[in-house]
């Protein structure tokens, strides 16, 4: 299971985890559970058409939770407590496992396998993959390398250390497809997506303090024909401009709001802010959800006129 939402890695990390568990474990039934609908722009990997957004656990299952920093961020917290409270899984007879990279997370599983300095929880696929000495399928490694590439910007963000790029080459040798991953990540984009992404840049607000701020309502989303999916990689565009201490990008979902933090200064540790709402996520990208709806909010000030003698 991965979080809700779900991005490259996300995606990346659970479906290439899940071929390779196959390949080694064919005698085994693997499920991959995501609650939302992965990105269309997603849908070259290997088994994402297979992803189920319900799920009945079983005494005798293993569950691993993927790139989740906490049990909120999967959506299934309320309606499987069992799956994310070690005793209670315990009592269910079920063995629970996490694999993450955030470090502001709960440690929610019997096992936690969490590394906070590695740049995507498809990364640590990759290094439990080797310390197992197993082989990485092709498909797999396609998979594996969206997730990385995806979370470092593609090979842009901060995060992209030596250990990143050790990786990348090890996935490559693998035969992982990084044209179709550039075609289709980078490269291809819906006339929805770029209606939504319009009316995200349209909005944006410069706050005093320094933080370029957007928001797109239920209407945005309607009016644009595009799904909650296709908001993936705007607040990047948002997040490009120079001087702002961070950036933000608000959106209404259901009864939700989602907010997405970014920055690209040393000083700001945006994984601060989303913790004050409940969320989490690395000091240069973050996110929360809280209740709640938009709503726009104007303000005006009178400032002294330039008088000339």
């Amino acid at each position: 299971m991965c979080h809700s939402n779900p991005d490259g890695d996300a995606l990346g990390a659970l479906l290439g985890l899940v071929i390779i568990i196959r390949e080694h474990f064919p005698q085994s039934t693997i499920v991959s559970i995501c609650k939302d609908k992965a990105p269309c722009q997603f849908n070259y990997m290997k088994g994402v058409d297979e992803i189920i957004n319900s799920y009945t656990p079983l005494r005798g299952d293993l569950f691993i939770s993927i790139d989740a920093g906490d049990a909120r961020q999967t959506g299934f917290e309320k309606d499987l407590p069992e799956l994310f409270d070690p005793k209670k899984a315990e009592e269910a007879g079920i063995t629970t496992m996490k694999i993450d990279h955030h470090h502001t997370g709960e440690s929610f599983a019997q096992m936690n396998f969490v590394d906070s300095s590695a740049a995507s929880s498809a990364e640590i696929v990759v290094d439990i993959t080797d310390s197992l000495d197993f082989a990485i399928p092709k498909e797999a490694a396609t998979c594996l390398l969206t997730g990385i590439y995806t979370d470092t910007g593609s090979l842009m963000h901060s995060n992209t250390s030596d250990r990143v790029y050790r990786t990348c080459a090890r996935l490559l040798e693998a035969g992982a497809d990084h044209k179709t991953i550039i075609e289709n990540v980078y490269r291809t984009s819906k006339l929805s997506t770029l209606k939504l992404w319009g009316r995200v840049l349209e909005k944006i607000a410069i706050s005093g303090e320094g933080a370029a701020i957007s928001a797109v309502t239920a209407g945005d989303f309607r009016a644009s024909g595009s799904d909650f999916s296709e908001l993936t990689g705007a607040i990047d565009y948002v997040n490009s401009i120079p001087g702002m201490r961070f950036s933000m990008v608000l959106s209404e979902r259901k009864d939700l709001v989602k907010g997405s933090i970014r920055t690209l200064r040393d000083d700001v540790d945006v994984s601060e802010m989303a913790k004050k709402f409940g969320g989490g996520g690395h000091k240069k990208a973050a996110g929360f959800s809280i209740d709640g709806k938009l709503e726009e909010e104007r303000r005006w000030k009178v400032v002294p006129t330039d008088v000339r003698p």
